[in-house]
């Protein structure tokens, strides 16, 4: 039994097994009283997708007219809407103990953990940001908004940003491709999440270094 639990940590623990995730919400702070009004998520386990999450959620106040012309969420469609913390109860279990990847994730950890904590749930993964790690990986890009890495990298997309789904999948095929350049280039099979994150957070002139240390 033991054995099992240690292998399935080890398991947990690959960067290639997370949920990417993206939040569309009323503005840019929960602690200026911002709410979540969607929520979209895919899981990956050993570089496979096995599964969506998406789902629209009512804060319980009519959002303004920017929020609606940026991500195309309208107050007629929050209105039939299932309020945030039935939402977030079915995405907590939807989580369960994977880490995460969000795109600017602190912005994303924010709400989510604004949000749990409203109906008393938490997760136990850690948060990696696909734009820290971009800024280190692809240091020649113009910039690493996720519009511009997806031209920059060539990524398939149907055009569609700022809806939650849509900006998550993109993130996933980002963060994949990621692990496959890190893999090609530098001959490392996928790293651990753990040193992903430290990669995230490494000088952008130490990053070759840091790399050679994981062979």
């Amino acid at each position: 039994m033991a054995k099992n639990t240690h292998e399935k940590r080890m398991h947990d623990n690959s960067a290639d097994t997370v949920v990417v995730l993206d939040f569309e919400t009323t503005g840019l702070s929960p602690r200026q009283g911002d709410r979540a009004i969607e929520i979209g998520a895919v899981r990956i386990e050993q570089g496979e997708v096995t599964g969506h999450f998406q789902q629209l959620m009512n804060p319980g106040f009519r959002i303004n007219g920017f929020i609606e012309n940026f991500t195309g969420i309208t107050n007629k469609m929050l209105q039939k809407a299932p309020p945030c913390d039935e939402v977030m109860h079915q995405f907590a279990n939807f989580i369960g103990d994977h880490n995460l990847v969000a795109h600017n994730a602190s912005f994303d950890r924010s709400f989510l953990d604004a949000e749990l904590s409203l109906i008393n749930r938490q997760y136990s993964g850690s948060f990696a940001c696909t734009l820290l790690l971009a800024r280190r990986l692809y240091q020649h890009a113009p910039n690493h908004k996720l519009g511009t890495l997806v031209k920059f990298k060539n990524i398939p997309n149907d055009g569609v940003f700022h809806r939650a789904l849509a900006d998550s999948q993109v993130t996933s095929k980002l963060w994949l491709m990621m692990l496959e350049d890190i893999n090609d280039q530098h001959q490392l099979p996928t790293l651990s999440f753990p040193q992903m994150l430290r990669l995230s957070k490494t000088p952008k002139a130490s990053v070759h270094k840091f790399l050679a240390s994981c062979k």
